[in-house]
């Protein structure tokens, strides 16, 4: 990190992921173009759980290569007078693999409890319903820092 006087802890920049309300995942296809993704997420433990479509670029892209980066910034503040910004960020690297039976239900269990924690129940069911339309994903975290500017 070039900035090493805004570097912050890892427990900060664990719990900007856990209050992020997107993240960006960034993938690389074999050809080397990049390609990052805006999506809803959620850190539980060492992973990151996403879901998506059943197909698309996406999904193509980590049928080639699991490498991912994954960006999140939490309360950012412009400051036009002072040419600056007050931020938060954090970064994690890792692979992602996709998610399968009961594994797939939990990813989406841990999405639902940072998305809708009041109607647990009824996100439940709602999965239940389109859980075949559905792919889950987990960023299996090798690695996570942050920098912050406050």
């Amino acid at each position: 990190m070039r900035r090493a006087d805004r570097a912050i802890d890892l427990n900060e920049a664990r719990e900007i992921l856990n209050i992020a309300p997107y993240g960006v995942l960034s993938l690389v296809s074999s050809d080397n173009t990049p390609y990052g993704i805006p999506l809803n997420f959620a850190l539980e433990g060492d992973g990151i759980y996403f879901h998506s479509a059943k197909e698309g670029r996406k999904i193509n892209l980590l049928a080639e290569n699991q490498e991912a980066s994954f960006c999140a910034v939490g309360n950012a503040e412009v400051l036009p007078e002072q040419f600056a910004t007050n931020y938060e960020s954090a970064i994690a690297t890792g692979t992602v693999e996709e998610l399968v039976a009961g594994e797939k239900r939990l990813g989406l269990l841990i999405l639902l409890k940072k998305y809708s924690p009041e109607y647990i129940n009824a996100g439940l069911e709602y999965t239940e319903k389109f859980l075949d339309k559905t792919r889950v994903f987990r960023m299996n975290v090798a690695s996570i820092t942050g920098k912050a500017r406050q």
